[in-house]
């Protein structure tokens, strides 16, 4: 995503100046928008394997609200997008890996308090942990951020008090509410017509057999207006390394694995593995693509381990740096006493302190509790506490300044999960052994503890970003970081409702109703199969030994590029997504992209200010794409789990190129909306 770099002197309003920062109309409306965005997140998570930052909507549904009222403040405007954005990332640590415990049996359904009670946790940890990292990532080391810096041009365009300030003409000030309603209106209308009235395709697809049966050869496109919003946020280059791993798990991987393992792939299709290649009913061939695609998808599992190590490793010198810097800094400003500037006071330490302490007791009873008949209960209770604390400050720490780096929509947040699930696994399979009950205990303990920490991760790398826009506007940091906590508690009650709504309608991870493709839950399926892989049979390094060596060709890749100072990098990551998620849902990901290229390319002769306004609008039509068709999303699951009668299911023959012709108009629609957005 391309995104302003933060330039300024000094921020919009000065430490000197006190005006409206946190109010009742801000928070309500931040709760609200905080709720809404936690839904849409959890349906697009679920489905795509992927969440894109809230901050920028929010941004622009708060100007076009607020601007209503007597009077508001740029401030304000900032925490209402401090508290939205908290719920959007809250849940992404929560779906990446709570329905691994439905999938492996360990939980019945999606149960509302346990599951309030660990997103709770793991966002007040991720603000806690984050909160001393501030000044080292955002001040000293002045990372790009670029949502956060992105954010900032948003709220600019909006008057600092409208008590005291006259509005700038600006037309994303004035019509950015708007536009953000319009595209959302465009694409729950497609989710309606498509998922509610099935008049259009969700997607294409096509498994066929060349070179004499010997190249298995299968592609699909998921049809879908949140794709194509996703891709544009995330850009052509993460855009471009999604599809190519896309292509290299798909493309390339299925058609060898089958050349290579015929009878093996036969066997897990559920045919006879002696069956000869003419002998195959011609319907089989989906089934059989599908088969060698779940073995060939551990090529990312194991280019998605070898890409966490890698970062993390990566980031340990700059990260201990910083941390140093900021302890002494706090201890600074204790020792200062009032001469804090507004614009640098942080939440206390000893707060800190007393909150880790008094969340260190639920999370003591809640291991407690999982690991029930295991012998040495209470010390092992103990030591995932310790874990909890340790891993949480680390992989919090990584997410923020990977945050900094790439931002939030491209925070490989799912690499620093999968290290902590194997390294938690191997603790506790030390502790507990393998045998017997322990096969099944220990798997459950390792995704709750999981899941604590990558929800810390995401609201971690979400807050700095945040911090990172009040550091530009000039906002108070311990009311944002309290605003964060806020929004982080309230949406973790929305969640499991969300969850439940979609499990009934479609499943996720699993069929709950014949004929109905349940939603995929990529990362949560990968958490099962590695944790349970561990305590149970062990890893196949078949595949994954493949994607550690791809990972190692991608970082000397990734190294190349950056001593010759490219723009056009190959973090790891990006690529293991792109091979573990379906393919059709990179190809809308990657137009995505090229649109955003497209439209970059087409401004670059533009005055500086039409380039801002033109990226401003572009990020929050994207926005609206994704925003819109996943909220229609969760109230098509809503209202068909408690529906009498099923839907209207008519699909025309013609359904497939209908859904591609209006898929190409919203492109035409994104480019040229985009493009006509000028400042005069």
């Amino acid at each position: 995503m391309s995104t302003p770099t933060d330039k300024s002197t000094g921020p919009v309003v000065g430490p000197e100046r006190t005006i409206d920062e946190v109010t009742v109309k801000g928070v309500l409306l931040g709760l609200v928008l905080a709720a809404l965005l936690a839904a849409a997140n959890a349906y697009l998570g679920l489905r795509v394997g992927m969440t894109v930052a809230a901050s920028i909507p929010a941004a622009a549904v708060s100007l076009g609200v607020l601007r209503m009222f007597k009077r508001s403040t740029i401030l304000e405007n900032n925490q209402v997008q401090t508290i939205a954005s908290a719920g959007a990332s809250v849940v992404s640590g929560v779906i990446f890996t709570i329905p691994a415990l439905v999938m492996m049996g360990a939980w019945d359904s999606y149960r509302f308090w346990p599951i309030v009670g660990l997103a709770s946790l793991g966002g007040v940890l991720g603000v806690v942990f984050s909160v001393p990292l501030r000044r080292a990532l955002i001040v000293d080391m002045n990372l790009a951020f670029p949502e956060g810096v992105a954010t900032a041009e948003v709220l600019k365009t909006g008057p600092v008090d409208t008590a005291t300030d006259v509005a700038k003409d600006s037309k994303l000030g004035k019509q950015g509410f708007r536009l953000l309603l319009e595209a959302t209106g465009f694409a729950a209308a497609f989710k309606l017509v498509e998922g509610g009235l099935h008049w259009m395709a969700e997607g294409v697809a096509t498994a066929k057999l060349w070179v004499s049966g010997k190249w298995l050869f299968m592609a699909d496109a998921t049809l879908a207006p949140s794709l194509l919003g996703v891709g544009y946020l995330v850009g052509l280059n993460i855009g471009t390394l999604v599809f190519m791993g896309a292509v290299i798990g798909t493309i390339v991987a299925v058609p060898i694995h089958w050349w290579l393992h015929t009878a093996e792939v036969l066997g897990d299709a559920g045919l006879d593995p002696t069956l000869a290649v003419s002998a195959i009913p011609a319907g089989s061939w989906e089934d059989i693509a599908g088969a060698a695609f779940k073995d060939c998808r551990r090529i990312g599992v194991g280019a998605m381990i070898v890409g966490g190590i890698w970062s993390i490793l990566n980031l340990l010198k700059p990260l201990a740096a910083g941390v140093r810097a900021s302890i002494q800094a706090m201890k600074s400003s204790a020792a200062g006493g009032g001469g804090i500037p507004r614009t640098e006071r942080d939440t206390p330490f000893p707060i800190l302190l007393i909150v880790l302490a008094v969340t260190a007791v639920p999370l003591y009873f809640c291991f407690y509790s999982v690991i029930e008949g295991v012998a040495s209960r209470e010390l092992v209770a103990g030591v995932m506490t310790l874990l909890v604390f340790v891993f949480g400050f680390l992989f919090t720490a990584v997410a923020g300044y990977m945050a900094g780096l790439v931002g939030s929509s491209n925070n490989p947040v799912s690499g620093v999960t999968m290290a902590t699930v194997i390294a938690s696994a191997l603790v506790l399979s030390a502790l507990i052994g393998t045998d017997g009950n322990m096969a099944k205990i220990g798997p459950a303990a390792v995704i709750v503890l999981a899941s604590i920490i990558c929800t810390g991760a995401c609201i971690a790398g979400d807050n700095l970003q945040d911090l990172k826009c009040g550091h530009v506007v000039g906002s108070t940091p311990w009311k944002q970081q309290a605003c964060l906590v806020l929004g982080a508690v309230v949406s973790a009650l929305v969640i499991p409702g969300v969850m439940a709504t979609l499990d009934a309608s479609q499943g996720i991870g699993r069929a709950v109703k014949e004929g109905v493709e349940p939603f995929g839950a990529p990362q949560a399926n990968l958490m099962k199969d590695v944790s349970t892989a561990i305590f149970g049979e062990g890893l196949d390094w078949r595949f994954i030994g493949v994607g550690c060596v791809l990972a190692v060709v991608l970082i000397v890749l990734d190294k190349i590029q950056e001593a010759r100072k490219s723009d056009f990098r190959f973090p790891v990551l990006a690529v293991a997504v792109g091979i573990y998620l379906p393919f059709g849902l990179s190809v809308l990901i990657f137009v995505g992209g090229v649109l955003n290229w497209w439209v970059n390319q087409a401004s670059r002769s533009q005055p500086a200010q039409v380039r801002q306004d033109r990226e401003n609008v572009g990020l929050i039509l994207a926005s609206g794409l994704v925003t819109g068709e996943s909220l229609m999303g969760v109230a098509v699951a809503l209202a068909a789990a408690n529906a009498s009668a099923e839907f209207m299911n008519w699909r025309a023959e013609f359904a497939g190129p209908l859904t591609i012709v209006v898929i190409a108009l919203m492109c035409v629609y994104l480019v040229v909306r985009t493009l006509k957005s000028s400042r005069a």
